[in-house]
């Protein structure tokens, strides 16, 4: 039967599968913002969705959620937390710095438009 929630969760599971395929491809020392994903994955002005699902992810997930951050390269995981605390040992590990707590876009922010022919 054409239920609203089976369309609706096969949705979810497309916006899902958009996210973590343009995340996947967020290359090494660089990093994106919640918002730029968003719109990345074709999800439109969705940034606090995409902090909701990055915050689900398994704990050993091989998708970079240490390279996306909040906007203006501000690090919205807690110094001190386990997550915050690996969040910015990846990033330095990296060559990203971090310092007061944010990253500098200009420096390390993943522009894919620019490299694609």
């Amino acid at each position: 039967m054409p239920g609203g929630y089976e369309h609706a969760h096969d949705c979810a599971e497309g916006r899902r599968t958009a996210l973590y395929s343009v995340l996947g491809q967020v290359p090494s020392g660089k990093v994106v913002s919640y918002g730029q994903l968003a719109e990345l994955a074709g999800l439109g002005r969705a940034a606090r969705w995409v902090g909701r699902t990055l915050g689900q992810l398994p704990t050993d997930p091989r998708l970079p959620w240490h390279r996306v951050l909040g906007a203006g390269g501000r690090l919205s995981l807690a110094l001190g937390t386990p997550s915050g605390d690996e969040q910015r040992a990846r990033l330095r590990a990296e060559g990203v710095n971090v310092t007061n707590n944010r990253v500098d876009m200009t420096r390390h922010g993943w522009r894919p438009m620019e490299h694609s022919g």
